[in-house]
C-alpha cells in the first residue's frame, strides 16, 4: 500500500475509536456511580485521538513550499 492509503486507513480506524469513546463517555456521564478518574481518562484519550487525526490529515495535504 502507498503511504497515503496507510494514512487514510489509520484515520478511519482512529475515527472509529473516537466515535466509540464518545458513545462510552456519553453513557458514563449520566451514571452517578462512574469513577470520575476513569471518565477523565476517557476524555483525555478522546482528545489525543482527535489530535492524532488532525496530524494525519495534515500529512495528506501536499507541501506547497517544496
Amino acid at each position: 500500500m502507498s503511504e497515503t492509503a496507510d494514512i487514510v486507513q489509520q484515520i478511519a480506524a482512529l475515527r472509529c475509536e473516537h466515535r466509540a469513546l464518545d458513545e462510552a463517555i456519553a453513557r458514563c456521564a449520566g451514571e452517578p456511580s462512574i469513577d470520575q478518574l476513569d471518565l477523565t481518562r476517557m476524555k483525555r484519550r478522546k482528545l489525543r485521538i482527535k489530535d492524532m487525526i488532525a496530524y494525519l490529515e495534515s500529512r495528506l495535504i501536499p507541501d506547497l513550499g517544496a
